[in-house]
């Protein structure tokens, strides 16, 4: 089955280049009418321009598509109120977001100033929670919704001069897992992409030549899946050079220490058992994995 979007509105954030881009005018080419919001900022969130945004507008209209051009910083939830009033106004509903706005200011946690630091949390995290925020009693109402965060592998595994983003990413999951059970009943879906793609991002990170294998377009089939009627929800979908992959959190089962062992000697005895990844198994909610220790504690 053809998966499309007629009828159906998206934003898109950080849209202007890169992988949003690549999103916006493959949901538009899809029959999505698009909201391409770009700041227009350089890499590291300074300055800012329209003209990003009204570029990748102009294509979607050239290739026969509806768009506009936003220019509302995601890291302001006044701006990111507007943009979405401005979509309701000129399409009448919101179907889709994609949080995919970012910045980075890469330094080792030791040399890093706290503003950098919280920069970029003020960008991915509060961006991503403005905007949903700003759209998500839209899609209560409607009974539809799908939402796409924007995680990476520096906050699932870690990466040197990263500890602000890696921060901002780990958090995302987070919110997608939250925002999943609250939005299990009003079929609103929340899923994550963890891309690995050439964007300004990675431009001096990696060799031109491994650049030209991962470009954008090689992602932007799976963040589609994430935004169709019959996508999953609180999935975590990495994806680079057309390759894809499902990851999550996982957990050992648990093992009851006795009165006598319940000492850091004791942990440090069993700690082989308490870390056999055999018996490690993901959990729907928080609740579940509460329950697993609840049920030990209690002799069950």
């Amino acid at each position: 089955m053809t998966i499309r979007f007629d009828d159906k509105v998206a934003i898109v954030t950080g849209a202007g280049a890169g992988l949003g881009r690549v999103y916006a005018l493959g949901l538009a080419a899809r029959g999505a009418k698009v909201v391409v919001n770009d700041f227009g900022g350089a890499r590291d969130g300074s300055g800012g321009s329209p003209e990003t945004a009204l570029a990748v507008v102009e294509e979607i209209r050239k290739a026969g598509g509806t768009a506009i051009a936003d220019g509302a910083n995601v890291a302001d939830f006044d701006q990111v109120q507007q943009m979405v009033k401005r979509a309701m106004t000129e399409f009448g509903r919101i179907d889709i977001l994609v949080n995919n706005a970012g910045i980075l200011r890469d330094k080792s946690f030791s040399k890093m100033e706290i503003a950098d630091f919280k920069a970029v949390l003020d960008v991915h995290v509060m961006g991503s929670v403005n905007c949903t925020k700003a759209v998500w009693d839209i899609m209560r109402t409607q009974e539809y919704g799908r939402i796409v965060m924007t995680a990476s592998s520096s906050g699932m595994y870690g990466n040197f001069g990263q500890s602000n983003y890696g921060t901002a990413k780990m958090a995302l999951i987070g919110l997608m897992n939250a925002l999943t059970t609250e939005g299990r009943k009003y079929n609103i879906k929340v899923n994550t992409i963890a891309p690995v793609a050439a964007t300004r991002m990675t431009a001096d990170i990696l060799p031109e030549a491994m650049l030209q294998r991962i470009q954008p377009d090689r992602v932007g089939p799976g963040v589609l899946f994430l935004c169709s009627e019959d996508a999953p929800s609180k999935t975590i979908i990495a994806a680079g050079g057309g390759a894809f992959s499902v990851g999550t959190v996982v957990e050992t089962a648990p093992v009851l220490l006795s009165d006598a062992e319940l000492t850091p000697e004791g942990v440090a005895a069993h700690f082989g058992e308490i870390a056999n990844w055999s018996t490690a198994r993901a959990f729907d909610e928080s609740n579940h994995q509460v329950q697993a220790f609840l049920k030990l504690a209690s002799g069950q």
